[in-house]
Order: C-alpha cells, then sequence, then structure tokens
C-alpha cells in the first residue's frame, strides 16, 4: 500500500467535490440570474422542461470544466512527486489551481448564459426561454442540444486559453509535448 498515493487520491476526491458543489451552485444562480428564471420553484412546481435546461446546464458546465480540475489534479501529482517538494509549493498549487478552476466556472457560466440569450435572439419567431418556463418539453429539448453543443464545442478554446495561465515547466530543447 502507498499511503501517499491514497492520500492525494483523497485529496483529488475532496478538490472534485468541493469543484461540483461550486459549479452546481454557480450554474443555478448565474444562470438563473441571466435567464431570469427561478429553477427552486420550477422544479417545486413539476415543470419537466426547466428540470431538462438545468440538468443540461449542470452537465454543459461540468464538460467545461472538466479541464481545469484535470489540470489541477495533474499538477497535484507532478508537486508530489517532484524530487525537490518544498510546502511553499503547496500554496502555490493552490493559488493556481483556485485561479484555473474559478476561472473556469465563471467563463463556463457566462458562455452558456450568452449562448442561451443569442440563440433566443436567433430564433425570433418562438421564445425559449418563456417556452421553457411554461412547461414546453420541445422547447426544452432544444435548447439542452443547444447548450451540449456548445459546450462541447467551447471547452478546447476555454482549455487552451486557461492553459496559457498555468506555469508549466520549460521542457528541454527537442522534447515533443503533446497539444491540449
Amino acid at each position: 500500500m502507498d499511503p501517499v498515493l491514497f492520500l492525494v487520491g483523497l485529496v483529488k476526491v475532496v478538490l472534485g467535490g468541493l469543484v461540483a458543489a461550486l459549479g452546481i451552485w454557480l450554474a443555478l444562480r448565474g444562470l438563473s440570474r441571466i435567464l431570469g428564471s427561478q429553477p427552486v420553484e420550477e422544479l417545486k412546481q413539476g415543470n419537466v422542461a426547466a428540470g431538462i435546461v438545468h440538468a443540461t446546464s449542470l452537465v454543459a458546465l461540468g464538460m467545461l470544466v472538466q479541464h481545469a480540475v484535470l489540470a489541477t489534479s495533474d499538477a497535484v501529482d507532478l508537486t508530489v512527486r517532484a524530487s525537490s517538494f518544498q510546502p511553499m509549493m503547496v500554496g502555490r498549487l493552490l493559488l493556481v489551481a483556485t485561479l484555473h478552476v474559478g476561472l473556469s466556472l465563471g467563463v463556463g457560466v457566462a458562455v452558456l448564459g450568452l449562448g442561451i440569450l443569442l440563440f433566443d435572439r436567433m430564433t425570433p419567431g418562438i421564445d425559449e426561454l418563456a417556452e421553457v418556463r411554461k412547461g414546453n418539453v420541445a422547447a426544452a429539448l432544444i435548447l439542452s442540444a443547444m447548450l451540449l453543443v456548445l459546450a462541447l464545442l467551447t471547452a478546447p478554446g476555454l482549455q487552451s486559453a486557461l492553459d496559457g495561465l498555468i506555469p508549466f515547466p520549460q521542457l528541454p530543447e527537442g522534447t515533443l509535448r503533446a497539444p491540449s
């Protein structure tokens, strides 16, 4: 048994859980403000359409933030395995991880919110948000599909942009590095 590896695994579980909880809170609060909806009230009323859209927004945000969690997890592995481990490295890692994950959550909520607003403007014959509030499941499915496609297509760009913030070590000349 490797107690260090076990401890690192537990730290990653806690980190993932904290990011998920923060992401859920941000997605529900942030998107509800942007969209002018009240997810808790809509769910209490049994609005299936609203439930579909809110559930999909959580999945889409998870897709956008997944890279930040993986990058932080990799940084934890590199820090623990570094031959020159120093306690100050942990503080710097926490700062970079907080910045990385926080930015990805904020940008993710903004991208999804703006995407919904733009999609609503691009379909002038129907107000998808109003239809979802009324319980229109068909409108919810289209809006949900748009959220997933938006997350799938913007996640690589978000990943590349945020990778520019991580202080990666300089690799020796001639070393190949896989693209993000």
